[in-house]
């Protein structure tokens, strides 16, 4: 970096990625703020500027010799698992500062010795208490996933064995007792069941009344007059959809087929109709956000249709390093292996990460938007405009 670079950075001030230092004696000290870096989206520490002045304060040549060792040890000795730091040094006005940089880590939570976990949250540091939050660290760095906890207080009596029979003949064209297995042999082989206990992915797919143990993993649904959330008409507002992930797909289908038009385009006088936005892309878009979405987030699907457009809104931002572009051209990214799986005999699944590069060839205008900071991603698929005539008929009174 230059000195023209890092007086630009300083004058900036501190930042979720950006933080000073006058100096550091205190190795637990620097190796907490660096686990927070780690833990988050990385970032610089500057040694030798003040944090309340953002004055240049500057390092001697013995400071720079003591730092160099301590921050090696702060990072490998007070930091478990070890982080990978770069340390530069800078002369600017005539005074040398150092700075050291951290990459975000792939093996989150990063702790300090005393087993203490911490995140960036805005220019400061923070503690980690939830287990939920630590969860989901685990999440990132791929050490754990939500979709294989075991979830308390459930039991093998939990699963619809009927639907469960059914989709085992489906991927393997026999019965289970065909292939030699017991029904909780099953289970468990196709990870529904572990030490008892049925896991996420089994409840979201066998389970008897999935919403009864994880209420919050519903779709809502509402279709609005005009274009914005607001004030309490709705031309339908059926209340939160239930059921398994194959049954939410089926549910959120008839809730789109009921409330968006049918155009009619060379039909006879008494057909249906094309509906309005791409059935291909609706199913692709629906699969996505059932499939896709964070299971660590306690939140439900929203699906939202107002005059000029179709909302989908997972929980969750895109997992990693994914981005927007990554999914356009169908490179992904996967959060849920084990749902995925069971997906590709349950529901219409046109193949691993083609799904949003599917909608998006027959819906070239839909808005894709990764909200980082509600944690939430967006598809919006704007509806055409009425120049033509609507066949209305499956529509509620008063739409």
């Amino acid at each position: 970096m230059t000195s023209t670079e890092l007086k630009s950075l300083i004058e900036k001030g501190e930042t979720s990625t950006v933080q000073f230092k006058v100096n550091e004696t205190n190795e637990l000290g620097i190796a907490q703020e660096m686990i927070a870096f780690a833990n988050s989206k990385g970032g610089t520490i500057i040694i030798g500027v003040d944090d309340k002045t953002w004055e240049i304060i500057g390092l001697t040549n013995d400071d720079l010799r003591r730092l160099s060792n301590l921050l090696v040890n702060a990072a490998s000795e007070q930091v478990k698992s070890a982080i990978f730091i770069e340390t530069e040094t800078v002369e600017a006005e005539g005074r040398k500062v150092m700075l050291v940089k951290v990459l975000e880590g792939i093996d989150k939570p990063y702790k300090d010795k005393d087993g203490l976990v911490f995140l960036k949250n805005g220019a400061n540091k923070r503690k980690v208490t939830s287990n939920v939050e630590i969860a989901r660290l685990l999440q990132s760095s791929g050490n754990m996933l939500a979709e294989e906890m075991e979830i308390n207080g459930t039991s093998l009596s939990d699963i619809d064995e009927q639907k469960f029979s059914q989709y085992f003949k489906k991927e393997f064209d026999r019965t289970f007792l065909e292939k030699g297995l017991t029904y909780e042999q099953a289970l468990k082989a196709k990870r529904v069941l572990r030490n008892n206990r049925v896991t996420l992915a089994g409840l979201l797919f066998f389970g008897k009344d999935p919403q009864s143990i994880r209420p919050a993993f519903t779709i809502k649904p509402v279709s609005y007059f005009g274009n914005e959330i607001s004030g309490d008409q709705y031309r339908s507002k059926p209340g939160d959809l239930q059921g398994t992930i194959p049954e939410l797909f089926e549910k959120a289908m008839n809730f789109l087929s009921s409330n968006l038009h049918h155009i009619q385009k060379g039909q006879s006088f008494n057909s249906i109709g094309i509906l309005e936005i791409s059935k291909t892309a609706l199913i692709e878009l629906l699969q996505n956000a059932l499939v896709h979405r964070d299971y660590f987030k306690n939140a439900p699907i929203r699906l939202l249709i107002f005059d000029d457009r179709v909302e989908i809104i997972s929980p969750g931002k895109l997992p990693n390093s994914l981005t927007v572009d990554d999914i356009k051209y169908g490179n992904p990214v996967i959060r849920n292996n084990q749902i995925v799986a069971f997906s590709t005999h349950t529901l219409p699944f046109s193949g691993l990460g083609s799904g949003v590069k599917r909608a998006l060839e027959v819906e070239p205008n839909m808005e894709l938007v990764n909200d980082v900071v509600g944690e939430q991603f967006i598809v919006k698929i704007p509806r055409p405009e009425k120049k033509f005539s609507w066949d209305n008929s499956n529509l509620p009174p008063g739409s």
